[in-house]
Order: C-alpha cells, then structure tokens, then sequence
C-alpha cells in the first residue's frame, strides 16, 4: 500500500481504519491481557487508538503494523499507570510488564508464522481432503453432514479427519523445523 501524501487526509484516514480494524481483536487481547482492570482496560484502548490515529503519519506502509500499535499500546499502558497513582508502582512493576508484553509478542509472531504455514500445508492436500477441512473447521459443519456430503460413513469420516490433521500436523512441523536456524 502506498503511503496517503499529507494533502490527502481522506486516505490517510482510511488507511488508518482498515489497518486497525484488521488487527483490532489483537491489539485489544493485547492490552487486555496486560491490564487487571477491564475498566481500565478499555479506557487505555480507546486513548492507543487516538494515539494511533496521532501517529499514524509516522507509520511506514509495509512494515508490520500490529507491532507497531503494540509498541504504542505498550507505552499507553504504562503511562496510564504512572497517572493513575492508584499504589505506588514498584521499581519491577515496569519491567513485569515490558517482559510479558515481549513474550506476548514472541508467541504472536509464532502464531503467524504457523498460520502461515498452516496455509501452505492445507494446498498441499488433495482436493476431496481440503473440502472436508473447510467443512468441518471453516463452514463448522457436523459430522454426519460432512458424512451425507461426501457419501462417506460418520466412521470413515472421523478416521479421515484424524488422517488429515496428522498429515497437517507433521507438514507444519517438517516446514517450522527447515525454516529455524541451529
């Protein structure tokens, strides 16, 4: 996406928005999990958004934007805690908190990196195997439905599902292992 000019504001805005709300359910579970207060919670989630919004002109298009609202997210949530007053924060408090926002962040580059192989496991399948994926974890179909449409048996069915994860499970594994280095 190019980056809006400065004289149009109508695509900044909208740049902004579509990015946020693609990743809006992840930088809200975020904040979220870093704050014990869903009150307070939500409150800091509504200033990181205006904050963003501020900000945004310091976003470089094609860069990762879900780490970039963390970031931002991150400082939000620790301001809000040194205006609060609410106790005394102890001098680990701060580095309590950038830890496990560093951790979330490590598992949620972990979770799309296996997402994305996910992906490339999936068309790798055969056809007749993709479609009984997609009906059973994307369309959310029961098994007997899936039996009736695929003129299989519930059995055959339930053996075939196991087949697939297995052969899933074992390309996303043989994929993470290549592309880590020793």
């Amino acid at each position: 996406m190019d980056q809006p000019s400065p004289q149009d504001p109508a695509a900044r805005d909208e740049a902004y928005l579509r990015l946020l709300a693609e990743h809006e359910r992840a930088l809200s579970t975020y904040v979220f999990s870093l704050v014990n207060s869903r009150a307070d919670a939500a409150d800091i989630l509504q200033e990181c958004k205006l904050a963003l919004w501020r900000m945004f002109d310091r976003f470089e298009p094609g860069t990762n934007f879900l780490a970039w609202a963390r970031t931002v997210a991150l400082h939000q949530i620790l301001n809000y805690r040194r205006a609060a007053q609410r106790r005394p924060e102890s001098p680990h408090e701060r580095e309590f908190i950038e830890a496990v926002a560093a951790e979330i962040d490590r598992r949620s580059d972990d979770l799309d990196r296996r997402s994305e192989v996910l992906r490339h496991c999936l068309q790798k399948l055969p056809e007749r195997h993709r479609s009984i994926v997609v009906w059973r974890y994307y369309e959310e179909c029961e098994v007997e439905t899936i039996a009736a449409k695929s003129d299989r048996s519930v059995l055959a069915v339930y053996r075939l599902l196991s087949r697939i994860r297995e052969t899933l499970n074992d390309c996303i594994s043989r994929q993470l292992a290549a592309t880590r280095t020793p």
